[in-house]
C-alpha cells in the first residue's frame, strides 16, 4: 500500500529558508487512525489535517537532501529543459529509495521513492513490504504523465491549479494507494483514456 505521493520542490526557493521545501501537491492515502495514541487520538480535524501536512513536509526535507546529496555526488550540471522536452527530462532525472525509519515521521517504517526533475521531485512513501520494482514503475509512469499532459517544467507552470487532474492521473493509476500489475492492453487502455481526458 502507497502512504502517500507528493510533488515538490528541490532547488532553493527565495521565500524559503535554506533546506526547506515547498510541497506543491500531496494526497495521502492510508490516514492511520489507529496509530494516534494519547494526545494525539484526542486532536480536531483541523489539528490533524496539520499534523498530515507536517508529516508531508518532513518527508519533502528528507527527499530534497538526498536528491541534493546525489546530484553533487554525480558532479553532472543541472541544464533546464524547454517545453516539449520532458521525456529528454525524465531520463535525466536523478532517482533513488530512501528508508524512513520509526517515528521519521510515521509510526512504522516506510520507504520513500523519488524521482528529481529539474526543480521538482516526484515522491511516493510506501510500506517497507511493497514492491519496490513495481512501485518504481508506478511513479515513472505517473511523473510522465504530469510532464507529458501537464506541462510542470515550463515557466509560470501552477501545479496547485492542476491538483484535479493529478487527481485523475492517481485514480487511475494508483486507485487508492493500492500499487497495479498492468498487462499491456490494459495499459495501452489506460494511456488512451488518459489522453483523452488530459486533452480536455
Amino acid at each position: 500500500m502507497v502512504q502517500c505521493f507528493l510533488i515538490h520542490t528541490v532547488n532553493p526557493v527565495s521565500t524559503l529558508a535554506p533546506g526547506e521545501s515547498r510541497v506543491l501537491y500531496s494526497r495521502v492515502f492510508a490516514p492511520e487512525e489507529g496509530a494516534l495514541t494519547g494526545a494525539d487520538s484526542e486532536l480536531g480535524p483541523e489539528q490533524r489535517r496539520l499534523l498530515q501536512n507536517e508529516k508531508v513536509a518532513v518527508v519533502a526535507r528528507q527527499v530534497r537532501s538526498a536528491v541534493t546529496l546525489s546530484r553533487e555526488a554525480s558532479g553532472r550540471v543541472l541544464v533546464e529543459t524547454v517545453l516539449g522536452e520532458e521525456l529528454v527530462a525524465l531520463q535525466e532525472a536523478d532517482s533513488g529509495v530512501q528508508r524512513l525509519g520509526r517515528g521519521e515521521p510515521w509510526p512504522g517504517e516506510r520507504s520513500a521513492l523519488w524521482l528529481g526533475v529539474q526543480s521538482l521531485a516526484f515522491t511516493l512513501v510506501t510500506e517497507p513490504h511493497e514492491n519496490l520494482l513495481l512501485a518504481e514503475g508506478t511513479l515513472k509512469n505517473i511523473t510522465r504523465h504530469c510532464l507529458e499532459h501537464l506541462r510542470m517544467l515550463g515557466m509560470g507552470s501552477e501545479v496547485l491549479l492542476k491538483s484535479d487532474r493529478i487527481d485523475v492521473l492517481l485514480h487511475r493509476l494508483l486507485p487508492h494507494g493500492q500499487l497495479l500489475f498492468l498487462n499491456h492492453r490494459f495499459t495501452q487502455s489506460l494511456e488512451k483514456e488518459l489522453a483523452n481526458y488530459m486533452a480536455q
